[in-house]
């Protein structure tokens, strides 16, 4: 027996549904649903990491660096998830925040076993993604043992790339190779060991919440409002319109006509709408001001 591996906190039997499987349908899952109430307390104890993560990931990306998520199984799936909503969110480039998990992308529709040992592996993924010093790369294991994202941590960090951890265990392998680790305990899982559960929800939370407050400080929005998003269907469309009308209080009309003339660019159709500038000047005006649409505005406003 593996003593790292049974002391785990996510490894442990939980008391609370030791007789799941003579429940009734509804109190099985009035079970889940009590214990996934535990996960949000777990991840607000580890708020005073997450913001020091999210200082670093700001300053990394601010300075021309990408941040990479590498995890195994349900933990690279996830990191993987976050990375590919960016660009549609954010309007971020695609290189600038990547998913990698242990197998390759087959591993994101089927289990391919024996991956996350591989620390190999892991060396040779940050090599490939040709990742540098100004770079941060994010390793997310729930039981915080995952050969392949702690080599592949050990490998960025000798780089000089920025480090974090994400893991749900106290005291883990993981936390040992990391400039910062986050670690949100949500205790031993409904069904023993099964960490696409409470485990993998506070994972999302967690990266969720990365990649949203390193946006934010980036000026990709505007108040709350997802001004970078790329409108790129019908519903991002329509969804720019609003966001058009609601930052600038004209009229669906007037705002659809500035979108078009901003070439499907909402932050620059309101920088057109609330500063009366062309889109050409409008744009070099956010250039100067690093895309913060707020400052931008403001920059106008005091010169007036």
């Amino acid at each position: 027996m593996n003593d790292y591996l049974a002391g785990l906190t996510t490894e442990g039997i939980n008391p609370e549904t030791l007789m799941i499987d003579e429940c009734t349908t509804e109190q099985m899952v009035r079970l889940v649903n009590q214990q996934d109430s535990i996960v949000p307390a777990a991840v607000a104890a580890e708020i005073p990491q997450i913001a020091k993560a999210v200082d670093v990931l700001h300053q990394v990306l601010k300075n021309g660096g990408r941040m990479f998520y590498i995890g195994a199984g349900t933990s690279g799936r996830l990191g993987v998830l976050d990375a590919s909503e960016c660009p549609p969110t954010f309007g971020t480039d695609p290189e600038l925040v990547q998913g990698h998990i242990a197998g390759g992308d087959i591993a994101l529709r089927v289990a391919v076993e024996g991956f996350e040992d591989n620390a190999e592996e892991g060396i040779a993924l940050i090599e490939r993604c040709g990742v540098t010093d100004k770079d941060a790369v994010i390793g997310i294991s729930a039981s915080g043992s995952a050969n392949f994202v702690i080599a592949g941590l050990k490998r960025a960090a000798e780089i000089g790339a920025a480090t974090i951890g994400v893991v749900n265990n106290k005291g883990s392998k993981l936390e040992d190779v990391a400039d910062i680790c986050i670690s949100p305990v949500v205790g031993p899982e409904v069904i023993m060991g099964s960490t696409r559960l409470k485990a993998g929800t506070a994972q999302k939370l967690v990266l969720n919440t990365l990649t949203t407050c390193t946006m934010v400080k980036l000026g990709k929005t505007y108040n709350n409002l997802m001004v970078d998003l790329k409108a790129s269907n019908i519903k991002l469309r329509d969804r720019s319109v609003r966001i058009i009308t609601t930052a600038t209080g004209v009229d669906f009309e007037t705002a659809a006509r500035y979108l078009e003339n901003a070439s499907m660019n909402c932050k620059l159709a309101i920088m057109m709408i609330k500063t009366g500038l062309d889109a050409e000047k409008a744009g070099q005006l956010l250039d100067q001001h690093e895309g913060s649409l707020k400052q931008a505005i403001r920059s106008i406003s005091q010169v007036v």
